[in-house]
């Protein structure tokens, strides 16, 4: 009897070792790669390199070991990533239409399920990006009306500093609400005030989400997407957080409907109602009612998170290094006087356009672009990218690729500025990443940047909290935000 149960066992211990031997044989297979494929670390069976941590502070370590084109494994997908300027370049400009479409991500996927534009490809991206772009670009009677609505929510920012009567605060909720304001204005028509609870907490909750897609988290979910799914986790969040975006903006949307008028178009949400009717017969262009919802999170999402913390980046910087503080307000002083800046000044403000373009190269808002795919065979430096394989671009190698920057680490607005003191910009400024699928919002954000800083310096003196030294150290998501800090703004 013991003897039978002993043969029993090992028979099952063999099956056992069998079947994973067998797995392993499959894993090994399906996932060999093809020869002159990037180099990189050794994978795990099945779970490939999904523990390796890979972020812009890891990068180097990589790039050193394997150069600027390197692979890992995440469960069966396989990604190549790319740094150096000059690579960069070749995936987002030179090959950019090989390298245009999204790969399919398993966790916004079932969210956008291939509406809106950051998780769509093909026709209807095209028709979607074009659309939103001209929009932001055209909104009313086009840059005066959306001037005039900047300088609006900046008047109320300042008159929100002012009330603090000099004492230390911290800008981030203030900001945040102000620049949210900006978008929401363009996409629904309708600001909410600084205290407004209900809508403090669909911001906050906005920040979250975008904090932990950077997170170990959503990259889990994307390789095992079939175990995730029914786990707790912060993936959860990010979902349920999404979710509740989408439904407020929902809710603007049915709001519009009963109201509608396709011949006086208020905001996007009334714009994109007119395409819509005059697509109806393009079903292959994706425009719907969800469709309009997940651009809508799209772009509040976008024109709200990256723009708050550029500019909370630009405040830091200025009361870091108060010397270039004066020389921004004395150009200032010179160019404007007292009287509201508009986007007309730009042209005659090198040092200030310098400023804003160094804030975006040194505060790196979002380190690792947003993922692509190959759309055929290809090479990149010799290598072979079969199609179908992920590419993330390192855009912090580019920002501070120390071939293109004199002092790549340092503040120094003289980055943007030729011999004679005048703005140039450089052709490795990839702040918004490049090619047709850089940022749609990129207009709005130079204007935006430009009138608040010019207004805020026009009118107050940056300085820190007494005692305290600002730092430069920054909370690694998605997105690169400065740790939280307080200020003090005197009026000039």
């Amino acid at each position: 009897m013991i003897l039978y149960s002993l043969y029993e066992w090992l028979d099952l211990k063999g099956c056992l070792f069998c079947f994973c031997l067998l797995l392993l044989l499959i894993d090994i297979i399906r996932n060999k790669n093809p020869a002159n494929f990037p180099p990189g670390p050794q994978p795990l069976p099945i779970l490939g390199n999904v523990f390796t941590d890979v972020n812009y502070k890891t990068m180097d370590q990589f790039i050193e070991k394997y150069g600027n084109i390197f692979s890992l494994r995440k469960g069966g997908d396989k990604i190549v990533y790319v740094s150096g300027f000059k690579m960069v370049k070749e995936v987002l400009i030179t090959q950019g239409e090989t390298f245009i479409d999204r790969p399919i991500s398993p966790l916004f996927d079932a969210l956008y399920k291939g509406r809106g534009m950051s998780f769509n490809n093909g026709y209807s991206w095209r028709k979607q990006q074009q659309f939103s772009m001209s929009h932001l670009k055209n909104f009313g009677e086009g840059r005066k009306t959306l001037e005039e609505h900047i300088q609006r929510e900046c008047y109320s920012l300042s008159r929100a500093f002012k009330e603090e009567q000099g004492h230390p605060f911290d800008p981030l909720i203030k900001i945040n609400n102000a620049v949210a304001n900006v978008i929401g204005n363009l996409v629904y028509g309708h600001r909410y005030e600084y205290d407004d609870v209900d809508f403090q907490k669909r911001l906050q909750m906005s920040a979250e989400s975008v904090f932990l897609t950077g997170s170990v988290w959503y990259q889990l979910y994307d390789a095992f997407p079939g175990i995730m799914r029914w786990l707790p986790g912060p993936h959860q969040t990010i979902i349920s957080n999404y979710q509740e975006l989408a439904n407020f903006l929902r809710e603007k949307v049915e709001q519009h409907i009963p109201d509608w008028d396709s011949d006086n178009p208020k905001d996007y949400i009334d714009a994109y109602l007119t395409e819509t009717e005059k697509r109806k017969n393009d079903k292959e262009a994706g425009f719907s009612i969800d469709s309009l919802v997940w651009c809508m999170v799209d772009l509040f999402e976008g024109g709200t998170e990256t723009t708050t913390n550029t500019l909370r980046w630009a405040l830091l910087f200025l009361i870091k290094y108060s010397d270039i503080q004066e020389k921004v307000q004395a150009e200032i002083d010179q160019v404007i006087g007292s009287r509201l800046p508009t986007m007309a000044d730009k042209a005659n403000m090198h040092y200030t356009n310098a400023f804003i373009h160094e804030v975006l190269r040194k505060a790196n808002l979002v380190p690792i672009n947003m993922s692509r795919m190959a759309r055929k065979d290809t090479t990149l430096s010799g290598y072979f990218i079969p199609k179908g394989t992920v590419i993330i671009t390192n855009l912090t190698s580019v920002l501070y690729d120390k071939h293109e920057w004199e002092t790549p680490d340092t503040f120094n607005p003289g980055h943007f500025l030729d011999s004679e003191g005048h703005f140039c910009r450089k052709n490795a400024f990839f702040a918004f990443s490049a090619g047709k699928r850089h940022c749609p919002g990129e207009y709005l954000a130079h204007m935006e940047l430009f009138i608040f800083l010019t207004i805020f310096l026009q009118t107050f003196n940056f300085s820190p909290s007494p005692g305290k030294e600002p730092s430069l150290e920054s909370k690694m998501g998605f997105t690169q935000a400065p740790l939280p800090y307080k200020l003090c703004a005197h009026p000039r």
